[in-house]
């Protein structure tokens, strides 16, 4: 019998064995919460982007580095704006589109408004509010230690003279303005929401108090939990980053009573 060189015999091997997939990419676009901005996001950004995903950290007009930008008059509509001139000025299809806190209420317009550009939708301990509702409808209004000066909101966790990157104050027509949420195409999304749960609290005290996550539930939405603060994302950013490669494969559920959603894509 011939000797073959094992060399060539790998080789030729290589060559007719099927070839593995490789793990399938996916284009990130995310919106941060209230008084924040994309600097927040950096770290489970740049873990993403090693694990071959392109990133995109939208920060909201007047907040973060377009602090400049900050007037009384920028509003929930200008922030939906902000997000959806991204994805259709970067040309952007089949994202995974990510909001946190008040970015819920932002996402929830954008899907209105692009829905056939998304793949899926993740609420990270976010606002879910209905057609028509408003950050403050959803929340009964500001936060007792809050005030409003010059139409900008006040909140505790934003130091004046802290240097970059910082929170920043934010309009009131941001928490005060309703979204809409009436596209049944919007509404055929596969969405999961995600509640972070602090070690002092259980799923089960947030399930009993949580809107959102109670609103969500009763659209058929995955529910996830996540162990840390509001800002878990910071916390882990690693975790935060491998909890939203996960749930792109979740999908919604039937809801008993309710006919099945148009498709989307």
């Amino acid at each position: 019998m011939e000797y073959i060189p094992r060399a060539f015999l790998l080789l030729a091997l290589a060559l007719v064995a099927p070839a593995v997939a490789s793990p399938e990419k996916y284009t990130y676009v995310i919106v941060h919460g209230a008084t924040a901005g994309g600097w927040e996001w950096k770290k489970v950004g740049e873990f993403l982007s090693a694990d071959g995903h392109t990133v995109y950290r939208v920060t909201l007009t007047g907040l973060g580095e377009r602090v400049h930008l900050s007037t009384p008059d920028v509003d929930l509509e200008t922030h939906i704006n902000d997000v959806v001139n991204t994805i259709l000025y970067e040309d952007l299809h089949d994202i995974v589109l990510v909001g946190h806190s008040y970015g819920g209420m932002v996402i929830t317009g954008v899907m209105d408004r692009v829905p056939e550009r998304i793949r899926h939708v993740i609420f990270l301990d976010a606002a879910v509010p209905d057609d028509g509702m408003s950050l403050f409808d959803l929340f009964g209004g500001p936060r007792p230690n809050s005030n409003v000066v010059d139409g900008m909101m006040q909140v505790p966790w934003v130091k004046p003279g802290t240097p970059p990157p910082h929170n920043t104050p934010q309009s009131i027509k941001c928490f005060n303005q309703p979204v809409s949420y009436e596209n049944p195409l919007a509404k055929a999304l596969p969405v999961t929401y995600v509640a972070f749960i602090p070690a002092d609290k259980s799923a089960k005290e947030r399930a009993a108090t949580d809107k959102s996550w109670q609103r969500a539930e009763s659209r058929g939405w995955t529910i996830r939990t996540f162990p840390g603060h509001h800002v878990a994302h910071v916390e882990n950013p690693r975790g935060v980053a491998t909890l939203v490669e996960d749930a792109i494969s979740d999908r919604n559920q039937p809801v008993p009573g309710k006919p099945a959603a148009a498709t989307a894509n």
